[in-house]
């Protein structure tokens, strides 16, 4: 910390970057029992409850002889030498006014001291104290707005690289599997919402239970007997990604920002010490969460900035202490990112830019040559503009894959899709409680349903793979048993002389030596001939929303 004191002794504020697993919390405790003198006073925050507490009984074991307190939601004690605050506490009008003179403010998740409320804590204190220093200790440096912090730490006083702590052993190396879906170019095309993806767009694409069942079929092969971390993209992905898990026999459970302290504190700690295996969530674990025994992590959703993608894999990447884990040997963490993060951002490590990234900031847009009329484009260009040259992708840099196709789902699937016409435009599966279809109208695949007493209705319009399984997440839904599973021997048995009356009936001719149409073909068929008025709107409606033009005189 000899850096970060020089550093304070000349600008009175510094950050300090470590990756997640290197100790911050001991490394800020150290600092401030260094800086500390007899009736100095500091204000430690945080930005979330629980790390309140947390990092308070870390600071009191590296500094006993600093008297400590906390400022909360329900008690105001500023009687302790170091007090540990809530920003969201801290930061109103009554708490501002009743505070002490602070000589230093010390902000865990430093790369949060830009924001609004903890520039109002600071600004109060050196208002007062204008020889007051400020503190920040974060792993991921460069915020996800764009926003710099130069207003706040005009140097970054020691930045410690993660290779380097997993070269000389305090953090465990990652294990990387990048493995694809067959979703990435739709995932490539979602939409942002100022600096981060549209999560409901993610979850869209990703939460389907096909795909949630290979992520625990791919969990069990690469990282079966491990503590698991889980990142979804809304609360619903990560409930369902967590049914996934206890269907396949898996202690799991899921937490969101909507979790009762209480709760979630018994899920951290059930985690960390029982019997709780893989915990889901939504944004909740990304910073401050502690648990070293977890080694694996999931990445189940796109992370739009490096930053958010490194702190999700740094919650796998802390050495044990055989003392508290006398049982558990740990030495690598496996990462199985099924949102293309690591594609996109690569190396964990980044370099600090207090500066930030906003528009108009930090110079101009890196471009390239196109190699055929040698103009300058963008460097994310695709398609040069001038001679409409196509730019290769990428090679990835992929250790494993697994590509999504309609085959692998209608193997997956509980139930038989079947091509009943043998053109590849439809694809039809059907249950005793409802039916579903999947249409090719024009370049878009449809996917309609209909449970046994309902009307027909359209659950996907988009990618055929895509369409597939949002009609196969129907069937399941509404099957409440096995007899209509593609296992069962009736499907293969030969159409009856009833259901081909009704075939006929619709102008289907079905030969006595045509042995191709069996009961469950017939099923299929009839479902939709017995809804084809309804469905062929649909199609119809859709089709204009889609063209603009009459689905009739295409």
């Amino acid at each position: 910390m000899s850096d970060a004191c020089k550093a304070l002794d000349k600008h009175k504020n510094t950050l300090v970057v470590a990756p997640t697993g290197a100790g911050k919390t001991i490394m800020l405790s150290a600092l401030v029992g260094k800086r500390h003198n007899k009736g100095k006073r500091i204000l430690i925050v945080q930005h979330r409850d629980e790390l309140v507490s947390q990092n308070k009984d870390k600071f009191e074991r590296v500094n006993p002889y600093i008297t400590t307190s906390i400022v909360n939601g329900t008690v105001k004690h500023w009687d302790g030498d170091a007090v540990f605050s809530m920003v969201q506490t801290m930061s109103r009008d009554r708490n501002l006014r009743d505070r002490p003179k602070f000589d230093m403010v010390v902000i865990d998740e430093g790369h949060h001291a830009a924001a609004p409320t903890y520039r109002k804590v600071i600004d109060a204190v050196l208002e007062d104290n204008e020889d007051a220093e400020i503190v920040g200790f974060t792993a991921t440096p460069n915020r996800g707005d764009g926003k710099g912090l130069r207003d706040v730490f005009n140097n970054c006083a020691h930045q410690i690289e993660m290779a380097t702590l997993i070269r000389e052993g305090f953090l465990v190396r990652p294990k990387s599997y990048v493995i694809d879906l067959g979703v990435n170019d739709q995932l490539d095309n979602v939409t942002r919402r100022g600096k981060e993806y549209d999560m409901e767009e993610v979850a869209a694409i990703m939460d389907r239970s096909v795909i949630n069942e290979r992520i625990v079929d791919e969990w069990k092969d690469k990282a079966g007997d491990r503590k698991t971390v889980v990142f979804c993209s809304t609360v619903l992905h990560a409930e369902h990604v967590c049914e996934a898990f206890l269907r396949a026999g898996i202690r799991a459970d899921f937490v969101t920002g909507d979790t009762p302290k209480e709760d979630r504190a018994e899920m951290l700690h059930d985690l960390e010490f029982g019997d709780l295996q893989v915990l889901v969530n939504v944004m909740v674990l990304t910073e401050g969460f502690d648990a070293p025994p977890v080694s694996c992590v999931i990445l189940t959703r796109p992370c739009s900035q490096k930053g958010t993608m490194v702190q999700m894999i740094g919650r796998g990447l802390r050495i044990l202490d055989p003392e508290l884990y006398p049982n558990t040997i740990k030495t690598d963490c496996i990462v199985l990112d099924f949102g293309t993060s690591i594609i996109t951002h690569g190396a964990l490590d980044e370099t600090t830019n207090l500066d930030g990234a906003e528009k108009g900031v930090g110079g101009e847009s890196p471009t390239k040559e196109c190699p055929e009329c040698n103009s300058e484009v963008s460097a994310n260009t695709r398609i040069c503009p001038i001679c409409e040259y196509e730019f290769p992708r990428k090679e990835k840099d992929v250790l494993d894959s697994f590509v999504m196709t309609e085959y692998d789902l209608m193997q997956l699937s509980p139930f038989m899709w079947i091509d009943p016409y043998g053109l590849g435009k439809v694809m039809m599966a059907t249950g005793f409680q409802g039916f579903a279809m999947v249409g090719l109208i024009g370049k878009y695949w449809i996917a309609i349903v209909k449970a046994q007493n309902g009307r027909p209705r359209v659950v996907s319009i988009g990618e055929k793979v895509q369409a597939m399984a949002a009609a196969d997440d129907f069937l399941r839904e509404i099957e409440d048993g096995n007899a209509a599973n593609k296992s069962k021997r009736w499907l293969n048995q030969a159409a009856t002389p009833r259901q081909k009356e009704l075939l006929r009936k619709y102008e289907v001719q079905v030969s006595e030596m045509d042995f191709s149409w069996t009961k469950y073909k017939a099923a299929c068929c009839l479902g939709y001939y017995f809804n084809r008025d309804a469905i062929d709107r649909l199609v119809a409606d859709n089709w204009k929303k889609l063209t603009g033009k009459d689905y009739a005189k295409m």
